[in-house]
Formats: structure tokens, sequence, C-alpha cells
């Protein structure tokens, strides 16, 4: 790993920026795969990043691990078309693709109903809807990339105690215990805050949230069935919540062969919170359960990997944007997990800010002019909204007990699946590549 050394002022940016085309920088707390994806986003354009992270990062290197560790025991992301889209322009997608699996086909359906709908890649004439990876890749890679980028400073383990905003710039107080200092100073033109649901920046921009408690737990893990994937992701719905299995790689090759036969499925399995415990323990009723809830459609559940829990609440900050500094990733919008589209939404707003960053850059303004930034709030408004609307009516519509609701819902899976041009637009917007 990258030594952070001593925290950079605006004097003494230096060598390791060289290769930036502006002197002003940027401030991200939060190191997780958002903070780590603006941070390349930025380098891409040519503007330099000092990325805070609380925990301490791995050490790793180019060469390690290159083969998979954990068979059955890692958490997985569903990429949308775009995002990878996003990794490609950025030159990463090479690097991450050995562990990612495409999506060809989605089945949807209602457990005891008989409403359905499939999604297929050939008649929407796409590649593939989207690249289900491993988290623990994913972080991998946007680690590597970001040690060793020039335009990257990496400053773990640090802690984050007061920011405050100038006409000109932010400044944030921070204390690592890496460091001689009690407390340090960093100096931006503009902070952007991909530190979480939790998120500790947040609160000192005195920004509040509108918090949203489903009253539901995702179960998260690996399995493998005794028939291969080919590649078709599962959405199931069931009394308890919104259920997916999803395409993974074989641990000896990439889950891109066609002529791979897959048998790892990551699965996300919602329930009533305070029901998790008996899911986690118990692999054989874990098992059961899914085989009930999905019958022959993956094939038989054989396997059960290490399993985590996650109680499920929306969390949206009342703005993501105060003067200089800019709220994102899950700080900004913690959504339910439905159809993955919280990590996908997040990658267009690094996406489209960085863009709008690069082209201040170009015109020789400021990266941090508190218009510009609104003007990026805006512009993300009207995806933002769509999503988390989405995600709510999906939910919400797919577990209300009311039988008429049913049946009005299972309709709508058949006409979702017969009538022209309805599955291109719904497919379209899901694969992010209209927001």
């Amino acid at each position: 790993m990258q030594e952070t050394g001593s925290p950079l002022s605006n004097s003494e940016s230096l060598p390791e920026k060289r290769e930036a085309i502006t002197d002003q920088q940027v401030l991200i707390v939060g190191g997780g795969h958002v903070g780590l994806s603006f941070a390349l986003l930025l380098a891409h354009h040519g503007i330099a990043s000092t990325l805070l992270e609380k925990n301490r990062y791995p050490t790793i290197s180019p060469t390690d691990d290159r083969t998979r560790s954990h068979y059955l025991d890692s958490r997985n992301t569903a990429l949308s078309r775009r995002t990878v889209q996003i990794y490609q322009e950025i030159g990463l997608w090479d690097e991450l693709q050995s562990h990612a699996c495409r999506i060809d086909s989605v089945q949807i359906s209602e457990q005891g109903s008989f409403g359905r709908a499939q999604l297929n890649k050939a008649e929407e004439k796409v590649e593939s809807f989207g690249q289900v990876i491993e988290n623990a890749w994913l972080g991998r890679k946007l680690l590597l990339a970001a040690q060793q980028s020039p335009l990257v400073t990496l400053i773990d383990n640090a802690s984050v105690n007061a920011v405050a905003q100038q006409a000109d710039g932010v400044t944030l107080s921070f204390s690592n215990d890496d460091a001689a200092e009690s407390e340090q100073q960093l100096q931006a033109s503009v902070l952007v805050a991909c530190d979480g649901r939790d998120s500790t920046v947040r609160p000192l921009l005195n920004i509040g949230t509108t918090t949203y408690d489903y009253q539901q737990t995702a179960i998260v893990g690996v399995v493998e069935t005794d028939k291969p994937h080919e590649h078709v992701a599962i959405e199931r719905f069931s009394p308890a919540g919104p259920l997916a299995v999803l395409p993974l790689t074989d641990p000896e090759g990439d889950g891109n062969d066609e002529y791979q036969q897959g048998y790892r499925r990551s699965v996300v399995w919602v329930c009533a919170t305070g029901e998790e415990t008996k899911y986690l323990e118990d692999d054989a009723h874990f098992l059961q359960t899914l085989q009930q809830a999905f019958g022959q459609r993956a094939g038989k559940f054989v396997t059960a990997g290490r399993r985590g829990a996650y109680p499920l609440s929306r969390v949206l900050a009342d703005k993501q944007v105060e003067g200089r500094c800019v709220i994102m990733g899950n700080a900004a919008h913690t959504l339910h997990p439905v159809a993955g589209q919280g990590f996908n939404l997040c990658m267009r707003d690094a996406h489209v800010l960085a863009q709008m960053m690069s082209s201040q850059v170009l015109k020789g303004e400021d990266i941090g002019n508190a218009q510009l930034l609104q003007r990026y709030e805006k512009a993300r408004q009207t995806d933002q909204k769509r999503v988390i609307r989405f995600c709510d009516a999906v939910v919400h519509g797919f577990t209300h007990p009311n039988p008429a609701i049913k049946f009005v819902r299972n309709m709508a899976l058949l006409a979702f699946d017969k009538l022209p041009n309805i599955k291109p637009l719904v497919a379209t917007y899901a694969m992010g590549l209209k927001s």
C-alpha cells in the first residue's frame, strides 16, 4: 500500500501531482467503492484528489490473490450496463471482468401467483443487462488503481473531526493514528462526502435526513446449485419481500466464457427483521427455504456459504450540496436493494459530477463553485427520484397482502411481458442507459 505521508497543503501539492491539469484539488471522505471510483474518475480527467478513509486499508500488491480465495463466502454487486461502461471509460473494466459474470436474461415472478415476465438480451439487442461482480474483487482493484494513480493520495485510519468552508475553499480537520500530530488539516477547492449511510460529514454540515425503516433484513450470501445458471438472474417476490438469485463466476475461470457451466449464485433473501437468525445459523433451513421460494427455477440448492444480515432502510439526505461540499453515494441516498439499483445510481452521480468538474477546469473556472455544485444536484434529481420511486413501488406493491392488489400486480407482470415497447423502455432505465 502506498505511504500517505503528511497531509497536503495547497503550497506543497507537488511532484506527486505534476500530471494534474489544474492546481485545484478535491477532498473525498469515504474510501469505499463509490469514493474510490470517484477519485479514479477525477484522475481520468486530470484532477487530483485526496481521499480519507476511516478504516485501515489492507496491504496488497498487484500480484497477490489472483485466484479466488473465498469460494462461497463473498458479497456481490450487480453492475448495470451503464456502470460497466463507466469502468470501461477509465480503463478499469479489463481488470474487473475476470470476477464478473454477465446477465443475459432476467426472470421475474411472484411466489404462488400466475404473473411472470422475462427479459432476454437478444430481444433487447444488448450484449448483456449487466454484470454481477464479487465485492472483494471490485474493492481490491479499485484500491490498487487508486494506489497506483499519481493523482490520488490515500489517507486511511483517518477520523474526520470538523469541516469549515471559506469563500475560496474547504478546510477539513482529522485525526490519524499514524501521524505525530493529534489533529491535522487539509485544504481543497471542494469536498465530496462518500462516507456511507451513517455519514460523519453530513451532520457536520448540518444536513439532516429523511429515514424510512422497511422493517426488513436482507440475508446476503453465495449458494451453489446443481443446475448451471446459464447467465440467468431470477427476481422472485414473496410475502416477506423481494428475493434475487444472480449468476456468479466459477472459481476456476471467467464467468463470461460462453462454454463454462457456472453453478455459483449470489442470493439476496429478504425477511422480516427479527427473523434473520434462523437463516444465518442453519444452512439446511436456509437452503430449504430458498427451494420452497424458488421451486426448480434454479435447480436444487445444494450448498450455502457464510451469510450476512443487513437491516434495510431508506435514508435520504435533505440536500446534497452545501456551499463547496457535496454529499454522494449512500450518504446521499441509501436505498432498498431490490433490482440492485443503489450502487449504480451512485456511479451515475459520480460520473456526472466528475464530468462537470472537468468542464469547469477546461474553462479555467472554480470546480468548487457553489452554483456549479447546485447545477449538479439539480441535474441528478430526475434520475434519483425515478429510482427511489421505483424501488419503493416494487417493495410495497409486491408485499401488499390485499388479494385485489395481488391480482393487479400479476396482471401488470403479464402485460409487461406481452405488450410491445414496454420491455425495451424498462430495460433501458434498469441498465442505466437512460437517466
